[in-house]
């Protein structure tokens, strides 16, 4: 079969690149091997590379299987582009702030149809971190087989995919006052959740819970009539392993604020609505029908939207003298 059948998330990000304007900037971050082709993994920046100024970061396609969360971070991206050269307001956005893409870091998983990596590793059990609160079984992570899911690689070594994540943040994100990420996923619920760190720990919240508390309210505020459940993943299962709580501890050791996010797409209202899409492998994780698939990549335009506009305005909202009753309200909100 060609690439393009296999990939053809790649081949959109590749044309979406070859007839960008020149703010786009691209380049390949590095190349993973599928049969007897080197894939490259892209990062894109649009904006100001300023590093004293706040950032944004949409991730997509760390799980193979996934497909919807890289179709939702190119549908964006094409967005911004037909906006740049005539919207004022976005103008003024990219002059005061950066949005960074890695629309597909998993190629050689796309390809193969697998959740997992080219090498049987699922990239969100491969970082260097213990749940020490008890894993859930299999899907918290394991190293028993590399046969059976959410294999978390080697010990001693992240793999070629999580490394380049970590190294591509770290560069673009740490050295900035502010900044959010949004890692787009799907195939858990029926409804679309915001999940933010720690993934390791139930017990243990992040520095930045009052942080992320406002951000929550900020986002119901604004838009009271969205969906979203917003809450750390620790409330539904514990893990080993996950990238951003990684992340998020390499960031707070540079004492930048960066406050990251997954939206976890409800998979399981598309299978509702469509029951045989569990024929498929890729029906667990994707809308499939091409009208779900048009409603999925709009409805998330808002969220991104209101990243980029907190991002960009983090100084007129970001918690400074009422941290302890945020935090005493995000803990009896998710920790009661």
């Amino acid at each position: 079969m060609p690439l393009q059948d296999m990939l053809p998330e790649l081949e959109q990000l590749q044309q979406i690149i070859a007839q960008a304007p020149q703010s786009l900037r691209s380049e390949i971050l590095v190349t993973v091997p599928h049969m007897t082709e080197q894939l490259p993994v892209y990062g894109l920046a649009l904006g100001n590379p300023d590093k004293a100024l706040p950032a944004v970061a949409l991730v997509g396609g760390v799980h193979g299987l996934e497909r919807i969360g890289t179709q939702v971070v190119l549908a964006y991206l094409q967005t911004l582009l037909q906006r740049i050269p005539w919207d004022k307001c976005l103008q003024h956005t990219l002059e005061h702030c950066c949005i960074y893409f890695i629309p597909l870091l998993n190629p050689a998983g796309m390809a193969n149809g697998w959740r997992a990596n080219g090498n049987c590793v699922d990239l969100m059990r491969n970082a260097p971190v213990e749940c020490a609160e008890g894993a859930a079984w299999l899907v918290g992570g394991q190293r028993v087989s590399r046969a059976l899911p959410w294999h978390r690689g080697r010990a001693d070594q992240m793999e070629t995919e999580s490394q380049t994540l970590v190294s591509y943040i770290s560069r673009e994100l740490f050295q900035r006052p502010f900044s959010l990420v949004l890692d787009c996923h799907s195939g858990f619920g029926r409804t679309d959740r915001i999940w933010f760190p720690y993934a390791k720990s139930a017990l243990q919240p992040i520095a930045h819970l009052a942080d992320m508390y406002r951000l929550r309210q900020l986002l119901l505020q604004t838009y009271p009539h969205q969906n979203y459940i917003f809450e750390p993943q620790s409330q539904h299962y514990l893990c080993h392993g996950d990238l951003w709580d990684y992340l998020y501890d390499k960031a707070l050791a540079h004492q930048t604020t960066m406050l990251p996010l997954t939206l976890e797409m409800g998979s399981w209202n598309w299978v509702r609505k469509n029951p045989f899409q569990l024929l498929s492998s890729l029906g667990m994780f994707h809308p499939v029908k091409p009208h779900r698939v048009k409603r999925v990549l709009r409805s998330h335009l808002i969220l991104i939207n209101f990243l980029i506009n907190a991002s960009l305005s983090f100084p007129n909202w970001l918690p400074l003298t009422n941290r302890r009753q945020l935090e005493s309200a995000a803990i009896k909100l998710w920790y009661q």
